[in-house]
């Protein structure tokens, strides 16, 4: 029957292509069989089958596992990020362990496991008594990647069902996964180096090479990356935080050691180093209220009643949706300008909700109407010239 998985169509055409060839081939091995050469023949027939049979086995463990997956993320809100994100894992994982079985069974059964670690087992260079070879590497590196892969599911299983059970805060649950991941990442690394016979003891030299080069030119970096703890466990500065870092207001989309991920409302991220953060002063509009005052400037002519005037701007701040309604607007009387009387509209907006530009043009246009059908005007400035003419006269002698 057909379906949809790659891995399934991928076996048919196969079994479609090569079916006759093994039908031939498993009965070669029967004659073989027949004529004497009982144990070539076996061999040939029990690579061959059990070989298949093994891989059909993983194939259809792995589409069980797939389907389940599916089902699961079918019942899933698809805009939940930790669902996302842990189906995403799942998968991964699940794709890694299949290619890791697959290749390891297949290559065990038809007998190449065992000549292809011998042919890969020339040295490259030593550490110190130890000889690295390609095979060693190979094996660290898959070590490696499956404590980053086991890392990355363990951590989307908290964001998706323990975090939220225990009523722990986003910013806390980023810092948790957080140290985690840089701990299983740093004994991944200490267990595929002790594989490969790296002596853990030059972690000492290294560490007195790195304390040099770091009083040498490596201050900055440093800096960062202990501001960058300190941000992590701090808590002032959280995944998901607004805040307003000089011209730059957005939220917090992620923590590295060394630099902080701000996205803006234009979908701009800027990377800002974290001493930056930890020796600037930055406003962090969810630490508290994400209330904030904003102030429209407004002249209209000197023939407006001012009453009039007030009466309006308030008019249209409180029947304008994008103003909170918390707390009520205000209007100012600055002073006289050169051709207008000037005022300040003064409203109270959630910052982290309303950009502040979308919310003045929207209160522009109904300011605008409004004075409009009242008769007022908005002066613009205006000059007078005064041409003087002067009469030369002229002496003839």
């Amino acid at each position: 029957p057909e379906r949809e998985y790659r891995s399934y169509q991928w076996l048919v055409r196969f079994l479609r292509k090569y079916y006759y060839p093994l039908l031939a081939v498993s009965f070669l091995a029967g004659l073989l069989w027949c004529v004497g050469y009982r144990p070539l023949g076996k061999a040939i027939l029990t690579k061959i089958w059990y070989t298949l049979g093994a891989f059909l086995l993983i194939i259809l463990l792995y589409q069980v596992v797939d389907n389940r997956i599916k089902v699961w993320w079918r019942r899933q809100d698809p805009s939940d990020e930790a669902a996302r994100g842990l189906e995403a894992s799942l998968k991964t994982l699940l794709l890694y362990t299949t290619l890791l079985a697959t290749a390891g069974v297949v290559l065990n059964l038809l007998g190449l496991l065992g000549p292809l670690s011998r042919l890969m087992s020339f040295p490259m260079f030593r550490l110190g008594a130890n000889p690295v070879t390609p095979w060693i590497v190979v094996k660290a590196l898959l070590i490696l990647l499956t404590f980053i892969f086991a890392t990355k599911l363990f951590q989307a299983y908290m964001d998706y069902r323990v975090y939220p059970k225990l009523g722990i805060d986003p910013g806390l649950a980023y810092a948790l996964n957080t140290t985690f991941r840089y701990t299983a990442l740093a004994v991944g690394v200490i267990v595929a180096l002790k594989v490969v016979g790296f002596d853990l003891r030059v972690f000492l030299v290294f560490a007195g090479a790195a304390g040099i080069g770091i009083g040498l030119g490596l201050q900055n970096m440093a800096a960062n990356i202990i501001s960058g703890f300190s941000i992590i466990f701090g808590g002032k500065i959280r995944k998901g935080d607004w805040i307003e870092v000089g011209q730059t207001l957005g939220t917090v989309t992620d923590i590295y050691l060394r630099a902080t991920k701000v996205r803006t409302r234009d979908n701009i991220e800027y990377l800002i180093p974290n001493s930056d953060l930890i020796s600037k002063a930055i406003v962090n509009y969810s630490l508290s209220s994400p209330l904030i005052r904003i102030e429209l400037p407004v002249g209209v002519s000197y023939d407006a009643d001012p009453e009039k005037v007030k009466e309006i701007l308030l008019q249209a701040a409180r029947s304008e949706p994008l103003v909170s309604k918390q707390r009520d607007p205000s209007v100012r009387f600055i002073g006289y300008g050169e051709s207008s009387i000037d005022f300040d509209l003064l409203i109270w907006i959630d910052v982290r909700r309303i950009p502040r530009r979308k919310v003045r043009s929207a209160l522009y246009f109904t300011i605008f109407k409004a004075f409009r059908e009242a008769g007022i005007e908005i002066p613009y400035p205006q000059r007078d010239i005064h041409i003087r003419s002067r009469a030369e006269s002229t002496t003839i002698g």
